[in-house]
């Protein structure tokens, strides 16, 4: 296309009785859009984050589980309890964890509530389990945190 052409065509355009607004709109936008329906970046860190965190508290009780010499031994704690309560309640959690995290990939409506509750009672647990695995259980309050974040600042898809 020449110089003339484009110039000849952006006059008709500008002189058409449709309007500048119609060739706005055949126009692509490159503003920022909302989802129409389907996950967002958010909604997949969220869910994801809560696979891996379900994952590991799996793990974590499992191992708690097997042998009590995996963690140290804890003197006096105000929140201290027996390492198989713990791993019983890791475990659960960490399976609740995993189906919540797979209905948040999948866009359940339900998951995004029970995720956020979830995190929020994974917060705690890992908090009373501090004494046992200082280092991981801040790491673990630090990934909940971002779950929680991330589902409640999620745009709606709908």
């Amino acid at each position: 296309m020449t110089q003339q052409q484009s110039q000849a065509h952006a006059t008709d355009a500008a002189h058409s009785t449709a309007g500048p607004s119609a060739s706005r709109a055949a126009s692509p936008s490159y503003g920022p859009r909302r989802p129409s329906g389907g996950l967002t970046g958010a909604l997949v860190f969220a869910g994801v984050l809560m696979l891996v965190d379900g994952v590991l508290a799996i793990l974590q009780g499992i191992s708690a589980l097997a042998a009590d010499d995996v963690y140290a031994r804890v003197g006096d704690y105000v929140f201290k309890g027996s390492l198989t309560t713990w791993g019983w309640v890791l475990l659960a959690l960490g399976v609740v964890a995993v189906s919540v995290g797979n209905g948040i990939l999948r866009g359940a409506w339900w998951a995004r509530l029970t995720g956020i509750f979830l995190a929020s009672l994974g917060m705690v647990a890992h908090f009373l389990f501090l004494p046992y695995a200082p280092v991981w259980s801040v790491i673990m309050v630090a990934v909940d945190f971002f779950v929680i974040m991330a589902l409640a600042l999620a745009p709606d898809p709908t």
